[in-house]
């Protein structure tokens, strides 16, 4: 990505409270170092409830999201399909640079594996942790993510 490419564009993927917590720096820095670049925030609602979700954007000073999915809650399956289907037409329609996503939930992993079918760079907040129990849907997903991130 070049920093001075005003048509550039990229793309961040939240969708619980450690992922609004985790990049609400991340997306600070890059605005500041990329300050040509469109920097679009894609909110799954994975948490949805105003405590769980509204409240850190107000106490992190974190931007509105652009898009906001209401995906809601389900099974691993369900939510992530959900998340999966409606990231991807916001990435077609919005065609980033790069995405940037954090953490281990299923938001992260329908963030990086709309990416990845879309040929997209992919960054990982977060990438080097792990539990090293595959009983854990968390590892499963942050196993799963860093094969896609670049």
């Amino acid at each position: 990505m070049d920093p001075g490419d005003p048509t550039g564009c990229v793309a961040y993927v939240v969708g619980a409270r450690p992922n609004f917590v985790k990049m609400a720096p991340v997306l600070k820095g890059m605005r500041r170092g990329l300050p040509g670049h469109r920097h679009v925030l894609v909110h799954t609602g994975q948490h949805y409830d105003g405590e769980m979700s509204d409240v850190f954007f107000d106490e992190l000073e974190a931007p509105a999201p652009d898009y906001h999915l209401a995906v809601g809650s389900g099974s691993h399956a369900r939510q992530t399909g959900r998340a999966l289907e409606r990231i991807e037409a916001v990435f077609e329609c919005e065609r980033p640079d790069a995405v940037v996503v954090a953490g281990d939930v299923n938001s992260t992993l329908a963030g990086a594996l709309a990416a990845a079918k879309l040929d997209i760079p992919i960054a990982h907040v977060e990438s080097g942790l792990r539990s090293f129990d595959r009983t854990m849907p968390e590892e499963i997903n942050r196993v799963l993510v860093d094969q896609v991130s670049r």
